[in-house]
């Protein structure tokens, strides 16, 4: 009673937990109760307590408190340990996840500058139609003209209206939109690490990232580098390794250089200059249905928009009879980093 007593009084729980705090306190409350309770037995039989009794509870008290607190800080450490295992795999599929947006609302940008541009030059044949005095049934063209410049420039509106939704929902589920170059390569091999184990592939993934370059935007390196790494898982047949760079471009330190290298089974000199070709594909399903082929033609537009290049490379692997297929891009900095700093 004196122990549960004491424990309410000096309410050990308080918030926030302090280990030293409740294992101090712990061990007086424990020597009180046994003191009173030696007390009450002092008072009935006569058995008067000394200093040796109380050194021995005082003893055992601080063995059974510290034992009991350290197995409860076991259990909370594992419990911080699982619950921040699960906040990063969350942020991850958060990553991801607003990853495959920010490509999509990439693609739906540069579909409103071509519907811009479809829209001004409809509108331009339309006046040069009504110019155009030689032609038959002009005013009847010229209202063709006019009518599909005015319906191009309702989708126009109605693809805004869904960027803007996008952009939108990009910014509300992303807290993070700068990531250091060190994370996000390590994001980059976790992700296509399970990925590979999903395919049932033995692959080696290393990772070279130089520690002096600045934090770069998230979603525009997963969108280029996640898109080369996960071609690169689907090409390897069973096994085999990857090879991952993210470093300044040698001699230029306004530069970033990304480099995704594979030995797998590479790509036949005939094909190179059609891989960046929208709808080429390699890849097919079990059921024979071919990939979308816009992977790569994506990561050249992607990375051209960025003022950007990206170049593809293949040797003979060394003391093998591997090809290396190395995927080179090539950005301005400024273009990655936050304010162009």
């Amino acid at each position: 009673m004196v122990y549960g007593l004491l424990f309410q009084v000096l309410n050990i729980n308080a918030e926030p937990y302090r280990a030293l705090r409740v294992g101090i306190l712990s061990v007086g409350i424990e020597v009180a109760a046994s003191v009173s309770e030696l007390s009450v037995r002092w008072s009935i039989d006569g058995d008067f307590w000394d200093i040796i009794k109380i050194s021995k509870v005082a003893f055992m008290a601080m063995i059974r408190s510290f034992f009991v607190l350290g197995f409860y800080n076991m259990i909370r450490l594992n419990q911080s340990v699982q619950h921040e295992e699960a906040q990063r795999q969350q942020t991850e599929r958060i990553l991801l996840l607003v990853s495959d947006l920010y490509e999509e609302s990439v693609q739906l940008g540069k579909t409103l500058s071509h519907a811009e541009q479809i829209t001004r030059e409809s509108y331009e044949l339309y006046r040069e139609l009504q110019q155009d005095e030689s032609l038959k049934d002009r005013d009847h063209y010229a209202r063709q003209a006019l009518r599909i410049s005015g319906q191009v420039h309702e989708i126009k509106k109605d693809s805004q209206r869904i960027f803007a939704g996008l952009s939108k929902l990009i910014d509300a589920e992303s807290g993070v939109h700068y990531m250091a170059s060190q994370e996000l390569g390590e994001l980059i091999i976790r992700t296509n690490s399970k990925y590979a184990q999903s395919l049932d592939k033995s692959i080696r993934f290393t990772l070279d990232v130089d520690p002096l370059l600045p934090k770069l935007h998230v979603y525009t390196v997963l969108t280029l580098i996640n898109n080369l790494t996960a071609n690169a898982v689907e090409a390897m047949k069973d096994n085999g390794r990857i090879d991952v760079s993210i470093r300044f471009l040698p001699g230029k330190e306004d530069i970033a250089s990304f480099i995704v290298t594979d030995n797998g089974p590479g790509i036949p000199q005939r094909k190179r200059e059609m891989v960046f070709t929208p709808g080429y594909t390699t890849k097919y399903d079990e059921e024979g249905q071919p990939s979308t082929g816009m992977g790569l033609f994506y990561v050249r537009e992607v990375a051209e928009s960025l003022g950007g290049t990206i170049e593809l490379q293949q040797d003979e692997e060394e003391n093998t009879d591997r090809l290396q297929t190395t995927f080179r891009i090539t950005l301005p900095l400024r273009k990655l980093t936050e304010k162009g700093r």
